[in-house]
Order: C-alpha cells, then sequence, then structure tokens
C-alpha cells in the first residue's frame, strides 16, 4: 500500500525541488502544502489522510489534541533537531514516531548580520526613496567600527555573531544566566556585569538566546527603557523573548533608535498586525532558517527519515 506524507509550510514551492524524494517512489505519495494550517480544526481536516507529515521548524504546535485526531499519522519528521511545540508523550502514547534533521547555525548567523547592517545604514528607505524619487540622501549611518554590540547568549550563534562583530572592530560583550567569563574569554568577548549593564552601554543588541522560563518576557519594558535612544535592538531568536507589546511602544515613542525583528507572536502575521506599520522597523517574516543549503539538508534528511521508517527503524529520532 502506498503512504501518504504531507509537507507542511512549503511558501516557496521548493520542498519537492531542494531535495531527491524518487527514493520513496512507489511507496510514498508526497503532497505539499504552500499556505499555513493554523489551527487544529484547519489541521485535522487537512492531515487526516496521511500517515507521514513533515513539518518545518516549529511552525505548526502538534498537541496532544491534534495527535488524538490523527489516527492514521505514524511518523511526524520535524526540521532541526529540537522543538518546543510537539507533545511528545502525547506521540508516543498515539504510536507516532518523531525524527529530526540537521540545522545549519550559519543562515541566522547571517541574517541577523543582515538586519543589523540594513537598520545602521538605513538601507530600506534609502532604497525605497532612490527607486520612487523619493530624496537623495535622507538618513545618517550608524557607524559600527568602535561601537559596543551586546550580546544576550554567546551560544553557537551567538558566538559567531561575535566574531563578525569584532572582525567590523566592534567592541562585543555577552551576557546570560549562565555564562562565564572562560567561556566568554574563549569566543573573544567581553563578559557584561549583568543584564541591565548591556543594554544601558550597547549600541546594537542582539538576542540569541534558547526560549525557555528563565527567558520568556527576559526583556520587556523596564529593560528597553535602559536602552540608548540612539541604540538599535535584533532578535532572530525566539519571539516571546523580548515583550512584542513594550517593543512596539518602544519603536513608537522613538526611545531607541530601531529594532530587527524576524520572529513574531503570531506566525504568518495577520495582515492587520501592529507589526506591519511600526516605525523604526526592519522586520523579515522569519526567514532566519531559510536558505538553500538548509532546505536541502532539511528536506534530503527527512527522505532519510521516511526511507528508515520504511525499513521499520528510524533515524534521528527525537522526543
Amino acid at each position: 500500500m502506498t503512504l501518504r506524507c504531507a509537507v507542511l509550510d512549503d511558501y516557496q514551492s521548493v520542498a519537492t525541488s531542494v531535495a531527491d524524494w524518487s527514493p520513496l517512489a512507489g511507496a510514498v505519495e508526497v503532497v505539499t502544502f504552500a499556505a499555513h494550517l493554523a489551527t487544529d480544526d484547519e489541521l485535522a481536516a487537512a492531515l487526516g489522510g496521511f500517515d507521514i507529515v513533515v513539518t518545518l521548524r516549529e511552525r505548526v504546535a502538534f498537541p496532544a489534541t491534534l495527535f488524538a485526531r490523527l489516527p492514521r499519522l505514524k511518523l511526524l519528521v520535524a526540521s532541526g533537531m529540537r522543538n518546543s511545540v510537539i507533545d511528545f508523550a502525547a506521540a508516543e502514547r498515539h504510536g507516532v514516531t518523531v525524527c529530526g534533521t540537521a540545522s545549519s547555525s550559519t543562515p541566522p548567523v547571517e541574517l541577523t548580520w543582515a538586519l543589523l547592517l540594513g537598520l545602521a545604514r538605513g538601507i530600506v528607505p534609502e532604497a525605497t526613496a532612490l527607486r520612487s524619487g523619493g530624496p537623495w540622501q535622507s538618513t545618517l549611518g550608524a557607524d559600527l567600527h568602535g561601537r559596543r554590540l551586546g550580546l544576550l547568549g554567546l551560544g553557537k550563534i551567538g558566538s559567531r555573531v561575535a566574531r563578525i562583530g569584532l572582525a567590523f572592530g566592534m567592541d562585543v560583550v555577552a551576557w546570560s544566566q549562565n555564562l562565564t567569563k572562560e567561556r566568554a574569554d574563549e569566543v573573544g568577548t567581553g563578559l557584561a556585569a549583568s543584564k541591565e549593564e548591556l543594554l544601558e552601554t550597547s549600541d546594537f543588541v542582539s538576542v540569541h538566546l534558547a526560549l525557555g522560563e528563565r527567558t520568556r518576557g527576559l526583556v520587556g519594558a523596564a529593560e528597553l527603557a535602559l536602552m540608548r535612544p540612539t541604540a538599535y535592538l535584533v532578535n532572530t531568536s525566539r519571539a516571546a523573548i523580548v515583550d512584542q507589546d513594550a517593543l512596539l511602544a518602544a519603536l513608537h515613542a522613538g526611545t531607541i533608535a530601531g529594532a530587527g525583528i524576524d520572529v513574531f507572536d503570531v506566525e504568518p502575521l495577520p495582515a492587520d498586525h501592529p507589526v506591519r506599520t511600526a516605525p523604526r522597523l526592519l522586520a523579515t517574516p522569519h526567514l532566519g532558517y531559510v536558505s538553500r543549503a538548509n532546505y536541502e539538508t532539511y528536506y534530503g534528511q527527512a527522505v532519510e527519515d521516511i526511507q528508515a521508517f520504511l525499513a521499520g527503524t528510524s533515524v534521528r529520532r527525537l522526543g
């Protein structure tokens, strides 16, 4: 019997072209969904006839209530090796194997710098003005050399962002609740005495922390009020680390110079979401991991996960 596989959130319609799915020919029918399915009802209705689901990062939650409505589902493949929106205990109770794939930290590092540089030099407003016949030069760029880059988090991604900052000649400091001087020395950064000191003294602040109970809401109204009016905030990590309402208020009030954001409380953003019209904001639609090389890995290894499942075993098992 041919199994059916659903590939979710294939926004660019590239899932079946960036990887070779031919090893599954004759055994698995692959159907891609370009439109996001946002609710349990939509997901249950669309996925009820599928044995396998490939889900992109943490775009779609799989709680116990959804597993209960998908009795045919036997394999769930999630890109990346960590996923906070899958109920693994429920998956096990319902007999669903959950597997992951590798994921490169290079794309989010590069996007972090795209946002930071775009903000610093006013790339979007200047490019828009040039194309529309607007004023010739209307912004005064912020310098990087000699300025302080403050990093909230110095893990795999944060450390690579730090090294690029150092190459620009920036004074790079970092802070997190568990960060040691030994780790900071290893990367070549300074160690801020506190979160507050980092926010008060940095010209650019970039967030590179995992989301958890200690980091949820870590940057709120009080923290944003500590930042300089000439400072910029970049978040390519997790939306819930920065209080979105507080950030929007700061942008509208002009108490910080601007923000570059790639993650949001609701994704995709509703058409009337206030982020879409916020001033001083450079926003991208969660592109941090969206690169050709990463997608080749995601979907190529998804095929491998499915092949192993068909052979009665599993690779890169999660949970």
